[in-house]
């Protein structure tokens, strides 16, 4: 019976190590052409880019060098609920072999570097990479239904930890028509947790407190709450009254980026041109009640500008 007992422990014992370990790790350069059966795109994405490309490779390395998944196709029926399984990578940066977000897309970008964890939130018109105006958005992971993941085969790296290039196993993305977040985990007993993805109805706030307005920086964070957890209370999604979200967790060193890719800070480029507009009328040529007229008008652009980052 004791010689039973201690078989059935160390067989428990095996599981919970073996529930650690990952079926696959690979590198961009090794990837196979397609790492999950079902693949609509592919792993061995190269080094260029192009606007068809079906790649399924994700980075999140930096404020200017990240990605989100996105439908593939553009229209009406391209809602994340109906291609969750599809989605391609979009990214900010060439050279990942992706599809490139366009200009205007991205209104605002902030990156956060925690020491369990890279996470990337922002505001946009995602309408630019095939998401339908209006649609809520979903979730993205490497899980899905079935364990091949949303989209299937799609496989996250980042260099942020360590500077060498690194698969994350554990990773979230949602993306609607107007915001988006994406987290990756480093790997380890936390990053499960930390990345944690059943949470698919509740949207980024809830999910990755943080940072949603206009504007690109970078940030160091402390690592936050992971989702869902509260003390030694977990909720579960549907059952009874949601709680708040987590508050978002402290930030140090940020440090504002004027360019992401090609794309312009949105808070710089009006602050720059309120600043043009007020030189060029600055010469006393002009009346003083003109000047004041052109005061008055400038306070207003920028007051207005102000409430639409607010």
């Amino acid at each position: 019976m004791l010689s039973a007992l201690l078989l059935l422990v160390f067989h428990l014992g095996l599981v919970s190590v073996r529930a650690q370990v990952y079926s696959a790790t690979y590198l961009p350069s090794n990837a196979p052409a397609q790492s999950e059966q079902g693949q609509s795109g592919t792993n061995q994405c190269g080094t260029g880019s192009n606007q068809t490309s079906i790649c399924q490779n994700a980075y999140i390395n930096e404020v200017d060098d990240w990605c989100v998944f996105a439908p593939p196709e553009n229209g009406p029926d391209s809602v994340i609920g109906n291609t969750e399984r599809i989605e391609v990578a979009w990214c900010i940066k060439s050279g990942h072999g992706t599809r490139v977000i366009p200009p205007g897309a991205i209104t605002g970008a902030h990156f956060v570097q925690t020491p369990d964890y890279v996470q990337i939130t922002g505001v946009g018109d995602l309408t630019k990479i095939n998401i339908p105006t209006g649609d809520a958005g979903g979730e993205l992971d490497p899980h899905g239904a079935d364990g091949k993941g949303n989209p299937i085969g799609g496989l996250v790296f980042s260099s942020a930890f360590g500077g060498q290039v690194q698969q994350l196993h554990e990773w979230t993305n949602f993306v609607s028509a107007t915001q988006f977040c994406f987290r990756g985990c480093k790997d380890g007993p936390n990053a499960p947790a930390l990345c944690q993805h059943i949470y698919d109805v509740m949207g980024c706030a809830w999910n990755m407190p943080g940072n949603y307005n206009p504007g690109f920086d970078k940030c160091a964070g402390d690592t936050g709450e992971p989702m869902g957890v509260y003390g030694q209370s977990t909720f579960f999604q549907g059952n009874g009254n949601t709680p708040p979200p987590h508050p978002a967790p402290a930030t140090s060193s940020c440090r504002t980026v004027p360019t992401i890719g090609a794309i312009a800070n949105p808070t710089n480029a009006a602050s720059s041109f309120v600043g043009v507009f007020l030189s060029a009328f600055s010469c006393h040529c002009y009346s003083t009640v003109f000047r004041i007229s052109i005061m008055f008008i400038a306070n207003a652009i920028l007051t207005h500008l102000a409430g639409d980052r607010s």
